[in-house]
């Protein structure tokens, strides 16, 4: 990961192999942000006027190098574009610095070293600065044979490597509230992108036994007590949701528990993810155009396992536990079929009418799981369906809660962590065309709407008096365009932040 480091060098006298300013969109044409005021200083100040001729406007991500001035020790200044400029006083808002941040650092993969000179008023606005940077420098290539070169000399010619080094000027290295804030970034950025790397990696080499395995060695490198439930552990104990939809597969499922505790802590939260490592559809097979990019439906997932070890790293006063419910829904002649029933680890039974609405069948078992230990809240993550890439878009989240505060509490965190969520509703009238005449309740009902009937099939598996709320995630947890700020093509470990971020407030005794 590229390495971070804070600088009060000016900089004119630092050697990098480029310096990164930002700027704003004016009403009269770009603008220079702060930060940048020795660049400009420079070019006679008229830095703004020559972005202007290059053909910049200051719009967000965009991205502009020209040649740096006589006497710099860098070759390049990149100009990278904030958005809107802020009002008097008010800053720049913490998001547009990530992505700005974000998009610099992917401009410049293959460089050693880059001096980031962009707005700091302050310790949080290092952090996010950080997290940008270590977001944006992401790249995935371990099945590259190409990308074996770029390790040795040849990285900055065949611009396969990340960012080596980022300097952050106009930090403060020996303050404690910037260290810290870039000791955040780093941990929540590390984690985040282990997940981005478990959601791109082939299905053949991430089944659930193989996931599980990865969970064990995170959770014995940072302390983290682990339990993993095999078919064996998962027959006897009754887990019927999780064995059906594993059912059809050579790859047998996985509930793996990561449980990170405190010994200050006063509060305790579960995170549940759906963990299907590839996802046919099963008997239900999806439509030719709709597989490709199915080995991403581990991505809840691999949010709350990345969520629990940055708990952990970070040393929250919480007690955080992860269950990872782990299958692969195949085609097979063993393979749940449409008209099937389930009993479910909770007693009650399901009649599975779709065999692609596999996500809230792993889902039920563990959330009842998760239900026994008593917790004060519940969040499950999950890409769960369609419906809801229909209603919110590839970007944005849908947030659903048996509890209204604390739904709000879960969105007001996404959107301080830059995760874009909206609360969505759990009508009750949806609930009645779950209603089967075989079992205590169907996995399929009304059809408009079914991101939130998904939403109330699972409330029916949590325990009673515990605060819920599910996130469906289906739309941004794979990026299937190109990549844009911090944000890469393929995995982009969408809800971490938002889990770390309720961990904290939970821990700080904040939480609502």
């Amino acid at each position: 990961m590229t390495a971070l480091t804070l600088s009060t060098a000016a900089a004119p006298g630092l050697r990098a192999d480029a310096i990164v300013i930002g700027v704003a969109k004016g009403a009269n044409g770009p603008s220079v942000a702060p930060g940048a005021e020795a660049v400009d200083k420079a070019y006679d100040g008229r830095l703004a006027g020559v972005l202007e001729t290059l053909g910049a406007s200051g719009a967000e991500g965009e991205v502009t190098k020209l040649p740096a001035p006589s006497g710099f020790k860098a070759p390049v200044v990149v100009a990278v574009g904030l958005g809107a400029e802020p009002e008097k006083d008010t800053g720049f808002d913490p998001e547009a610095l990530r992505r700005a941040a974000g998009a610099a650092a992917r401009a410049l993969a293959g460089a050693k070293k880059a001096a980031f000179a962009l707005p700091l008023a302050e310790a949080a606005d290092a952090g996010v600065v950080a997290e940008g940077v270590l977001l944006g420098a992401y790249s995935f290539d371990a099945y590259k044979e190409s990308a074996k070169e770029a390790k040795g000399a040849s990285a900055k010619a065949n611009g396969k490597a990340p960012l080596a080094e980022a300097a952050l000027l106009g930090g403060k290295p020996r303050d404690k509230a910037y260290k810290a804030a870039i000791e955040r970034a780093a941990a929540v950025a590390e984690e985040l992108n282990r997940a981005r790397d478990l959601v791109n990696t082939p299905p053949n080499d991430l089944d659930p036994e193989a996931f599980a395995a990865v969970a064990q060695a995170a959770a014995k490198e940072h302390g983290i007590k682990v339990q993993v439930l095999d078919e064996k552990a998962l027959t006897k104990g009754g887990y019927g949701g999780i064995l059906g939809v594993g059912a059809g597969s050579a790859s047998g499922p996985r509930l793996v528990k990561l449980s990170y505790t405190s010994p200050k802590a006063k509060k305790s939260l579960a995170f549940v993810g759906k963990g299907i490592t590839y996802d046919s559809g099963g008997i239900s097979l999806k439509p030719a155009g709709h597989n490709e990019t199915m080995k991403c439906d581990m991505a809840g997932a691999a949010a709350v396992f990345a969520a629990v070890v940055a708990a952990a790293r970070l040393g929250l006063e919480v007690n955080v536990t992860g269950w990872l419910a782990l299958a692969e829904n195949m085609p097979s002649g063993s393979a749940t079929r449409p008209g099937d029933v389930l009993r479910m680890y909770s007693g009650k039974t399901v009649e599975v009418l779709n065999t692609d609405a596999e996500g809230r069948l792993v889902l039920a078992d563990a959330l009842w799981a998760a239900s026994q230990d008593k917790p004060d809240a519940i969040i499950d993550v999950a890409t769960l369906t369609g419906a809801m890439m229909l209603a919110l878009g590839s970007r944005t989240y849908g947030i659903m809660a048996n509890d209204d505060a604390f739904r709000a509490a879960v969105h007001e965190a996404a959107e301080e962590s830059g995760e874009p969520a909206w609360p969505m509703p759990l009508p009750e009238h949806l609930r009645k065309g779950m209603d089967s005449p075989t079992a205590d309740i169907a996995n399929m009902g009304e059809r408009m709407g079914g991101g939130l009937v998904a939403g109330l099939f699972l409330r029916e598996f949590v325990g009673e008096g515990i605060t819920w709320a599910h996130l469906d995630i289906a739309g941004p947890a794979f990026n299937e365009g190109g990549p844009f700020g911090y944000t890469p093509k393929g995995g982009t470990g969408t809800a971490v932040r938002t889990l770390v971020r309720v961990a904290e407030l939970a821990a700080a005794g904040e939480l609502g």
